[in-house]
């Protein structure tokens, strides 16, 4: 009897015990599961971003459930896509009749529309691109004014690998044209690199006779002395001078109206349907808004007698005088120059020299048919040279210095943008490198 009491006490105690043990379990899972409902979950980075990329694509994705995934692949495949652009420098010549400058502007035809149209048609550059030039780094060697017109513009921009310039030309009017183009280095600039510039000026000699003389354009002859004597006062113009009366808006106390003319001289004459032409050509560091015309224009009024070379050398102290500007049709931008860009990067095996002297036939062809023609049959059939000396500049008034009679209609039109604002190379650094090339 002993015995079995002893055991009866011994399943009670085991079975208390197993009771016990079983509410103390559930009472753990229950905490367990308490805290896990509680307790902040960790952070998950990737688990956060695929939900914030389902979201975007759920955006405006409408009941069709498969349009989310859709919208998400035309989403990222672009950023794979991606094409790859470096900069490039191109070699264009054109002839500026018919355009309001080279430089783009709003409401208005210019070369560079025409340009930027021709690469977006045929796929070189993008919408945004042309849009908003400076997403491709554009930038253009030098501006060119109504009517100028180029046979070596240079202009730098990023493009595709495959850039050619073939497609591009099918798309452009015949009085533009592309010559080549070649890769230059990450940092180039085609304006700020620019060492200088060499312009042309074409014009019947008949500009240079005697205000009183009585001739037609087709019987006039230059002599060699009148040469002589133009090279002479063309020399007035060398050297670092200040150029504020020679363009707009400009004050004689600011640095930039100082620039650097390497050489200016006047070439042989020659005849073109019994009319004698000859080229005045210039070579400087960089030019302000309507410089050379107003320098044609002052060496004319000289010329002419219809004033002294003290005009030329009172122009170009700090008084304020106005100065007259000859025609915009003979102009014409004939070289772009870039001796430090060549001695620094064209030997170091991986760019090249910028001197297009492989295009050179090309360049030469397109400006003796289709800008040195322009020039003088225009010239010929309208005199529009003679149309000027005859009717502004025998009337012109050099005191009279009010900016608003020095602004022309089709002034109103350009961007006041010389070719230098954002020049880098000094006027003594410039003449360093010029007279080691």
């Amino acid at each position: 009897m002993k015995l079995f009491a002893i055991e009866n006490i011994i399943r009670r105690s085991l079975f208390s015990c197993t009771r016990l043990l079983s509410t103390l379990s559930v009472n753990s899972d229950l905490t367990m599961n308490e805290n896990k409902v509680t307790r902040k979950p960790r952070y998950d980075g990737r688990t956060k971003k695929r939900q914030w990329e389902e979201r975007r694509s759920d955006k405006g994705a409408g009941l069709d459930p498969t349009l989310p995934k859709l919208m998400k692949i035309e989403q990222t495949e672009p950023i794979s896509d991606k094409i790859k652009r470096r900069k490039f420098v191109i070699l264009m010549g054109y002839s500026g009749v018919g355009y309001y400058g080279m430089q783009r502007n709003p409401n208005t035809k210019t070369v560079e529309e025409d340009l930027l149209n021709a690469l977006l048609e045929t796929q070189f550059i993008t919408q945004d691109s042309f849009d908003q030039v400076q997403n491709m780094h554009y930038q253009r060697a030098a501006r060119t004014d109504k009517g100028v017109s180029a046979a070596r513009q240079v202009v730098s921009l990023k493009l595709s690998e495959n850039f050619d310039i073939a497609p591009v030309n099918e798309k452009l009017p015949e009085q533009i044209r592309l010559f080549g183009f070649k890769r230059v280095t990450k940092g180039f600039n085609a304006k700020s690199q620019c060492d200088g510039r060499t312009y042309l000026y074409v014009l019947p000699t008949i500009a240079f006779a005697d205000a009183n003389a009585i001739c037609s354009q087709k019987d006039f002859r230059i002599s060699d002395d009148k040469i002589k004597e133009i090279n002479d006062v063309l020399k007035l113009y060398e050297g670092t001078k200040n150029f504020h009366n020679f363009t707009s808006k400009k004050k004689a106390e600011d640095p930039s109206a100082k620039r650097f003319i390497r050489s200016f001289v006047c070439e042989p004459p020659f005849i073109k349907e019994d009319v004698e032409f000859c080229t005045l050509k210039v070579y400087g560091q960089s030019f302000m808004l309507h410089q050379i015309r107003k320098m044609v224009g002052m060496l004319l009024a000289v010329l002419r007698g219809l004033a002294t070379q003290d005009i030329i050398i009172k122009a170009l102290s700090t008084e304020k005088l106005n100065v007259p500007r000859a025609p915009g049709l003979g102009l014409l931008l004939d070289y772009v120059h870039y001796e430090r860009y060549n001695y620094r990067y064209g030997e170091d095996g991986m760019h090249e020299k910028l001197t297009w002297d492989e295009v050179e036939k090309d360049v030469k062809e397109f400006k003796e048919n289709h800008i040195l023609p322009v020039i003088l049959d225009t010239e010929i059939k309208e005199e529009a040279m003679v149309w000027w000396l005859q009717n502004k500049l025998v009337y012109h008034s050099y005191d009279d210095v009010d900016e608003k009679n020095e602004e022309s209609d089709d002034e109103k039109n350009e961007e006041i943008d010389d070719e230098n604002n954002a020049d880098n190379v000094k006027n003594d650094e410039f003449q360093n490198v010029v007279k080691s090339v």
